[in-house]
């Protein structure tokens, strides 16, 4: 993903110690460090409380949504006060509609959980095909945020 960073210095980005298989990032662009973190499975350094990329495997958003929805949503709650945050899900919406997960939950109940996740939280729910491409959007997104951050850090 083309960077407009003019420095060559990778972003540090912060793995939340609770992630237990975390996306293995472009070393000449990251330099990861894990950490726990305030909500999120990653985060930018010196960001940690205003940018959360929170991470599913399919089964896992299908499951949380599903029958974990209560402290999901205390998470979200959570994400709701940061300048950025998203959910990132390795999965295609295509694999949500034809029920291609565990759990037994209709497809139509998924995706208005994610649907209320993105509407009511006003936290987009990304799906991102598989793990590769969510770790490279989860990278991409990340060093947007770090980016940006000195301009919205700066306003009200």
């Amino acid at each position: 993903m083309p960077s407009s960073r003019s420095s060559p210095a990778p972003v540090t980005i912060i793995v939340d110690t609770r992630e237990q298989e975390p996306f293995g990032f472009n070393p000449q662009l990251v330099t990861p460090v894990r950490r726990a973190l305030p909500a999120g499975d990653y985060s930018v350094a010196g960001l940690e409380q205003l940018v959360a990329v929170e991470r599913k495997t399919l089964n896992d958003f299908v499951g949380t949504v599903m029958r974990a929805r209560e402290r999901f949503y205390r998470e979200l709650r959570l994400l709701t006060a940061y300048r950025r945050s998203c959910v990132v899900v390795e999965a295609d919406l295509e694999d949500v509609l034809a029920g291609r997960y565990r759990g037994g939950a209709h497809p139509h109940a998924v995706l208005g959980s994610a649907l209320a996740i993105t509407v009511d939280f006003g936290i987009p729910v990304f799906f991102c095909s598989n793990r590769q491409i969510a770790c490279r959007f989860v990278e991409g997104y990340l060093l947007r945020a770090a980016e940006g951050s000195t301009h919205w850090q700066r306003q009200p």
